[in-house]
């Protein structure tokens, strides 16, 4: 008698997934686990100082996860609520840590002073060309693609990345290296499509930056 395989659940299929969280399925836990618990620890960093920390934020996550799968209504998609639940958690932690800031302090971190990129880059009021390229950014496009993706090069991405404001930091984290559109960003984190890419373009300055000090660094 032939053996018949069994059936594998899409488990990338929220319709599939969210009725087995529902009914206890071991193997639709377990495949939630292995999909998402790295990135959501990763993001977690963004708001608390130590990976302990973020470790605890994400167990916390699926604690909620788990006791509150019945009462997920499905507005947006399973990934986008399990992450607003882990921003959440996270950065409660991080407040008490004074690591962070509330997004209901948001308005004042993107209405403060901060600037994308250094005033003294550009030529000043007085010069022939007042407001130009003082000292333009670094043409990468001429730089060998092993040296773009060198493990050292990665290695100031990951610091520049880590020594950014946790609103700054968490949105780059999730456009930049987990691949999210600016819609499900602006879902997850619960912002609004301004205040994503005003972060996400003072988070990008600040790496490019870093990456323009390492390279101007690495050929002296």
């Amino acid at each position: 008698m032939p053996v018949v395989a069994e059936a594998v659940a899409d488990f990338t299929d929220d319709h599939v997934l969210v009725p087995a969280l529902r009914r206890g399925d071991e193997a639709a836990f377990e495949w939630l686990l292995d999909r998402y618990s790295a990135p959501l620890s990763r993001l977690a960093r963004s708001y608390v100082s130590n990976p302990a920390a973020a470790d605890e934020a994400v167990q916390e996550t699926w604690l909620a996860v788990i006791t509150g799968i019945d009462r997920f209504e499905q507005r947006s998609s399973l990934k986008t609520w399990i992450y607003r639940i882990l921003v959440n958690v996270a950065r409660s932690k991080g407040v008490k840590e004074h690591r962070s800031v509330p997004f209901a302090s948001l308005g004042e971190e993107l209405d403060g002073n901060e600037r994308s990129v250094d005033p003294e880059r550009f030529r000043g009021h007085h010069d022939r060309w007042p407001g130009h390229w003082a000292a333009p950014p670094v043409a990468w496009d001429e730089e060998p693609e092993d040296h773009l993706l060198g493990r050292e090069t990665l290695s100031v991405v990951a610091n520049a990345i880590g020594a950014l404001p946790a609103n700054q930091q968490a949105v780059i984290t999730l456009r930049d290296v987990q691949g999210w559109n600016s819609v499900d960003v602006c879902n997850a984190l619960e912002i609004s499509e301004t205040n994503q890419r005003v972060l996400l373009h003072r988070a990008r300055s600040k790496v490019r930056r870093a990456l323009e000090v390492h390279f101007a660094e690495a050929a002296q």
